[in-house]
């Protein structure tokens, strides 16, 4: 009965450490940099890569096509954009395993899907050194950096009726 209930956990370490614990093809950590260096990140069931660029006439049936070539794909994700129906020009899918988001990575990027070069990379990325994060030492403190209390300075903004409105009462 207590093995229905285990849950299968990541042994902490670098990729090429866990892979070789688990008895699984190795991870080489080139294999998780992204086009811009930084280290993509696993979610919690696989390794999600963003499509961007997507041709607004886009559907689900041509990204399948396209990307089911690199590996199985476990979910696909096509937002529309609610008043006109078309796509909003990026897609995340979802592979099982390293290997197949990196296929799909490095055989899809700056590729044509209905006339339309897309651009691919890892969704879920952990910066690269010395390039923002958590890490920063000008880090203020959970506010973003603004000063506490009070206002920002900038001004909120008005509807474009509001100006008529003064202009009546005065």
């Amino acid at each position: 009965m207590a093995d229905d209930n285990t849950m299968e956990i990541d042994e902490p370490g670098s990729p090429t450490q866990a892979g070789a614990q688990s008895g699984a093809p190795e991870a080489k950590v080139g294999d998780m940099q992204t086009h811009a260096k930084a280290t993509a990140v696993r979610s919690i069931e696989g390794w999600i890569i963003m499509v961007t660029n997507v041709h607004e006439e886009a559907d689900e049936e041509a990204l399948h096509d396209k990307f089911a070539d690199f590996g199985e794909i476990k979910n696909l994700h096509l937002n529309l954009d609610r008043r006109s129906g078309y796509v909003k020009g990026y897609a995340l899918i979802e592979y099982p395993t390293l290997q197949e988001a990196r296929a799909a990575i490095d055989g899809a990027d700056q590729t044509k899907l209905l006339d339309q070069t897309i651009n691919v990379d890892f969704a879920f990325v952990r910066p690269p050194p010395g390039k923002g994060g958590n890490n920063n030492s000008n880090n203020k403190g959970g506010s973003g950096g603004r000063p506490r209390g009070g206002r920002s300075g900038r001004s909120r903004s008005r509807s474009p009726d509001a100006s008529k409105d003064r202009e009546d009462e005065a």
